[in-house]
């Protein structure tokens, strides 16, 4: 049988895309490591499966996978090109949709310049909600790790990040480091780890070790979260400009209990079918 799909990128983390309302998909973790593989497959960090909703409030169901073949909670970069797709392929006409994830809802909507603005709905901010192992609730938790201690701050915006401020992000051990704050012992659930450099109060610059993809280009989730960790710590304004490898994002956030803003590009490569 032949899979319709598209390829997609969001400031080059990039995305195999599924419509999974009008064609019938069958996902295993073995076939989508296959096709995730950059020699042998498709190659992407993530493949996004477009579904019907569960309730009737909401437009559609997103389920994302990372490729190592793990099903993960949320994605930034994949909510714009995931509004794209569904606009792009007719399944709506609406400005803004209602999208269901594994944490929550959140909403999309169109702007103009190929731009997509996505709630990514309010950050949380305590230990357990991450998870993260330790004592208390505090904006700066340190972590020790590799022989010495890190300070680090959990956010999760559906899905688990450690933000640390660095000097300077570009030479910052984001390989070594990031994996081994990844699989930290504390973070029952492993977690994607952030390296933020602050270049003034409205500007930072960013890399994210992924959990299950390794460093991406650029992490959406993860932008919104080294956002929320600096405006914590009083390092950063309520609007900031994001630079990743990929490109930059604005992100917005008007303090606890307020939702996140995200707002950045969403582009189609191609479009293909493949044996499934």
């Amino acid at each position: 049988m032949k899979l319709k799909f598209c390829k997609m990128h969001g400031l080059g983390n990039d995305f195999m895309v599924i419509d999974g309302v009008r064609q019938t998909v069958s996902l295993t973790p073995e076939r989508i490591r296959q096709w995730g593989d950059r020699h042998f497959g498709i190659g992407f960090d993530q493949l996004l499966l477009v579904e019907a909703p569960q309730s009737q409030d909401n437009d559609f169901r997103y389920r994302i996978f990372n490729n190592d073949g793990h099903e993960v909670e949320q994605c930034g970069n994949g909510a714009r090109c995931f509004a794209k797709f569904v606009s792009d392929q007719r399944l709506t006409n609406k400005q803004a949709i209602r999208v269901e994830t594994a944490r929550g809802v959140i909403v999309p909507e169109f702007h103009g310049g190929g731009e997509v603005i996505v709630d990514m709905g309010v950050p949380r901010l305590k230990a357990a909600d991450i998870p993260f192992t330790a004592e208390g609730d505090a904006v700066v938790h340190p972590l020790e790790l590799d022989g010495r201690t890190l300070e680090i701050t959990v956010v999760s915006m559906g899905n688990p990040h450690a933000v640390q401020v660095v000097e300077d992000a570009e030479a910052a051990e984001v390989g070594r480091i990031g994996a081994l704050i990844e699989s930290h012992p504390r973070f029952p659930a492993r977690v994607n780890a952030g390296f933020m450099q602050i270049v003034s109060r409205s500007e930072i610059r960013l890399r994210v070790f992924e959990r299950g993809a390794g460093e991406t280009l650029a992490c959406g989730t993860g932008a919104c979260a080294a956002v929320v960790a600096g405006i914590l710590r009083g390092l950063l304004d309520s609007r900031v400009r994001v630079h990743t490898h990929g490109g930059d994002l604005t992100i917005e956030w008007a303090g606890e209990g307020q939702p996140v803003k995200m707002t950045g590009p969403a582009v189609t490569v191609f479009n293909g079918e493949i044996e499934a």
